[in-house]
């Protein structure tokens, strides 16, 4: 693997197994640090204890076994698979996203019929975090900084690190999502209690709207909007205690 080439799902899978020498790690350390894609890919191979192999069992009995045998024994030794661990879960993995993914691509299009709510869809995103996707990550002033500018300058912001602060949280990452071309900043959060936890925000020209409340994915989800943007925060955090971090967030931004 180059340094710039995207880790394939063997690759990840050995990094998961802890196959691989200290500077490979070290490069999909980085990859996986600057694509938020990646990171979501590395977290669905990680759940290699689901039963894979039970699920597909059914699906094994009734496949015509005669003829997929006698494909794969006319394939050219090269380019036959050798059934271990790490390609099973590669392909069982590939499998399933691409399912979710083709899920999430008709409920997108569903949605997008429907005008789709943007809480909803961070909520999705966010319903795949887990601590460890956040735990590895470097939390330094000097990374933050960067990552504001590139928030601030797509929607129109001035933040500072001093003004996300949260008490006994860690500000983990600040990055720019997209759904049909509308940015959605996400600026993630280690809760030592209660996990991952983001403020998320985008434009909004409907007006000023004071704090609300509502759940998603078993996640709690406090609201507001200001003239020109729509913010949230979400967690796993009691709602009494997310709200009380929003309004701490909405005093300093507003001054």
């Amino acid at each position: 693997m180059n340094d710039r080439a995207t880790p394939s799902d063997e690759q990840l899978v050995a990094y998961l197994d802890d196959q691989l020498d200290a500077e490979q790690r070290t490069r999909i350390d980085t990859a996986i640090a600057e694509d938020s894609t990646l990171n979501l890919r590395l977290q669905w191979l990680a759940r290699s204890n689901l039963p894979f192999k039970e699920a597909y069992a059914e699906m094994g009995q009734q496949a015509p076994l005669d003829r997929l045998q006698f494909m794969l024994a006319t394939l050219p030794s090269p380019e036959r698979p050798s059934m271990n661990r790490r390609w099973f879960l590669a392909a069982a993995a590939t499998l399933v996203v691409g399912s979710v993914v083709a899920d999430r691509l008709f409920l997108g299009w569903q949605s997008s019929q429907q005008k789709p709510n943007w809480r909803g869809l961070v909520a999705d995103y966010m319903s795949l975090y887990v601590p460890e996707t956040l735990e590895h990550l470097p939390s330094d002033e000097a990374s933050q900084r960067a990552q504001l500018r590139v928030i601030d300058a797509r929607l129109g912001l001035n933040l500072a690190s001093a003004q996300l602060t949260l008490p006994r949280s860690e500000f983990k990452r600040a990055q720019i999502l997209e759904y049909d071309g509308v940015p959605i900043a996400q600026i993630t959060y280690l809760d030592p209690a209660h996990g991952p936890m983001a403020l998320c925000v985008t434009r909004s020209n409907s007006g000023s709207r004071h704090f609300a409340h509502e759940r998603r994915h078993g996640m709690n989800v406090v609201y507001w909007a200001d003239m020109e943007h729509a913010w949230m925060l979400i967690g796993h955090n009691p709602v009494a205690e997310l709200e009380g971090m929003a309004k701490l967030i909405r005093t300093r931004v507003s001054t």
